[in-house]
């Protein structure tokens, strides 16, 4: 999974909306309107990660990115954060290949936790 909406069609396979509604204590309409507008919001995809046993803190980070626009600091936060090109590419759209690539370089011999680059497809 990549991004938070792959979290959520994961977490749906599990339960039905209104049955992660009330297990996250959500308004039956948060989790279709964060479908709808393609992606969670940092809190919902965290807590969603959490019962689904996935590492929170990578689900808000990738959560936080997604709702930025395109912009320098964003492309300086993903470099920090993320270090693979499967994120980046999503998350950084076009300049995704470049982001990557300095990503990749800055970090690789790092044991970072949000590491994903065996998740790396062709660019």
């Amino acid at each position: 999974m990549q991004t938070t909406l792959e979290l959520l069609n994961a977490a749906l396979k599990i339960k039905n909306s209104s049955a992660w509604a009330a297990q996250l204590s959500l308004s039956e309409n948060a989790l279709r309107t964060a479908k709808h507008r393609g992606n969670l919001s940092p809190a919902i995809a965290g807590a969603l990660a959490e019962e689904l046993g996935e590492p929170v803190e990578k689900w808000i980070v990738i959560a936080a990115l997604e709702s930025e626009r395109e912009s320098a600091c964003k492309s300086r936060m993903v470099r920090k954060f993320i270090t693979g090109a499967a994120l980046a590419g999503t998350l950084m759209g076009s300049a995704g290949a470049a982001t990557v690539n300095a990503a990749t370089q800055s970090f690789a011999d790092s044991q970072s936790v949000y590491y994903v680059k065996s998740l790396l497809g062709p660019i």
